[in-house]
Formats: structure tokens, sequence, C-alpha cells
């Protein structure tokens, strides 16, 4: 990606239609974040960004391994910055909200991990985050090794063989290594997060703002498209949930379990219309 657009929606479609990634991917965060904040300046934000990269790449000068520099990331984002997960307030929105998050120094698994795999691509490394279930890891590459971190526990590094279980859980659970996953996955679990606190708190409307962003960002995910036609029906919106049908149909394949869910829905939806 070039340089942040000022219109966070187009740089958005952009990044949506620009594939899986790799993105700048805590710039795209910020501008997730901006939607929320449209009076704030993202300068501020931009320069703290800028001032952790210029540290990862110089902490990069003297790491000779992997360990070593997911030793020294840990050092920087805990020690120099602070950041650490809230443990106290877990749920609370602003923890899936970057600039929140930058401003109070504490998040979720996954908005930290954003922030974490901001630093290590500065510092030269391939980072990734981790499909791993109920709690964000990332993966760094680094010197042709590779270590796996927690930036949600003060970027702790993981055995290789077990990775941390949630974090309101406690301890570590044997499973095995998970596979990475691209940059618009992230993003799309930094946006669920709040999805899903808005539905559980009965906020419709902004479970249905949510929704149009997670498909703004990942433009071709079928299941994104059912998802926003079904709150756009809820919410009366007839003619948004038909094209949002008519979308996921066309991204279905045969045999997809979308497939046949996408044109039921549409069918009736039609009737409705009719």
């Amino acid at each position: 990606m070039s340089q942040p657009a000022e219109d966070p929606a187009q740089y958005l479609k952009a990044l949506g239609e620009a594939g899986e990634g790799p993105h700048d991917i805590a710039q795209a965060a910020l501008m997730l974040s901006l939607l929320d904040h449209p009076q704030d300046l993202l300068a501020p934000y931009r320069a703290h960004l800028d001032e952790i990269a210029h540290h990862a790449r110089e902490d990069a000068r003297l790491a000779a391994s992997a360990d070593s520099m997911a030793r020294a990331l840990s050092a920087l984002m805990a020690g120099r910055y602070g950041y650490d997960g809230d443990r106290l307030a877990y749920d609370e929105p602003q923890n899936a909200d970057l600039m929140a998050v930058i401003d109070r120094r504490r998040g979720l698994p996954v908005a930290l991990g954003i922030l974490y795999i901001h630093a290590a691509r500065a510092a030269g490394c391939i980072a990734e985050g981790l499909n791993s279930p109920g709690h964000f890891l990332m993966r760094l590459t680094f010197r042709g090794g590779e270590a796996l971190l927690d930036p949600f526990n003060g970027g702790v590094m993981l055995d290789r063989e077990k990775l941390g279980a949630p974090p309101r859980m406690g301890g570590l659970a044997t499973m095995a290594v998970v596979d990475s996953v691209s940059d618009t996955e992230v993003l799309l679990r930094l946006q669920n997060n709040l999805k899903q606190r808005a539905t559980q708190g009965g906020d419709h409307d902004r479970a249905l703002d949510l929704a149009k962003r997670m498909v703004l960002i990942g433009p071709r995910r079928t299941e994104l498209w059912l998802e926003l036609a079904r709150l756009q029906e809820d919410a009366g919106s007839l003619g948004a949930a038909k094209k949002a049908y008519e979308a996921a149909l066309v991204l279905s394949r045969p045999g997809d379990a979308s497939l046949n869910e996408a044109a039921l829905a549409l069918h009736a939806l039609k009737r409705r219309l009719n």
C-alpha cells in the first residue's frame, strides 16, 4: 500500500481490493479507528508508530537470532512503551480501538499483536498472526529462525509445542502449532471483537456499521456479505440486504453451504419485496 489516504473509507476500500496482504497493518488499524474518531488527528499516532519502527530497527542490529529479536521486541513494546493486556476491563470496546490502545497502552491480544507485527516488520522480520483459537499470538522469522510471541502477556516467548491459553483461563494449553493468518484476517478479527460486543449489548446499528467495514476490507469473503445481508434485513434495509445476498451468491462456489443459504435467503427476501 502507498501512503494512507486521509479518507479512511477510501483507504480501507483500496486495501480490500488489494487482497489479503501483507499490508501496512498498523496504518490500516489506525484507519479503522479513525472511522470512530473523525475529529482526531492522525499525526501523533503515526509519529508513535514511526518511533516504534525506528527503535525496532536499531534493536535489530544487535539481535543475532530470532529468540534475541523476540526478547528485544518484548523489551521495546512492554518495557519501553508499557504495552500490556487489559485484564481488568478485557471486554471494553476501547481495547480493540487502536487509537485508544496507543493512548492507554492497554488492549486486546489482537490489537497489541498488530503493534508487535508493525515493530517486527520494521526490524526486518517476517511477522505473522497465528490462527490460535481464543487468543491471538504471533510468529516472527529472523536470521533463519522462528519465535512465537504472546503480545497480550508482555511479548513473552512461547514453546513451539505449547501455545498460550486464553488469558482469562491462565496457564498453558498443549496444542499443535497453528497456521499463520493473513493481515486481512487479523484486521477482521479486530473488527469482529467490536461487532460481537455491539451485538451482545443490543446495539444493532453499531453492529451493522461494523459489518459494513468488514466487507470493505474483506470484499471477497462470502460469510461477511451474508452477515451484512442479515443485519440489513433485520434493520429493514431490504434493498441493501438484497444486494448483499446477491454479492454472496456471486462469491459462493458450487457445493458451499453458503450458496444454498444465500439463495434461500434471497428468494425469501424477494417475496417480501414483491
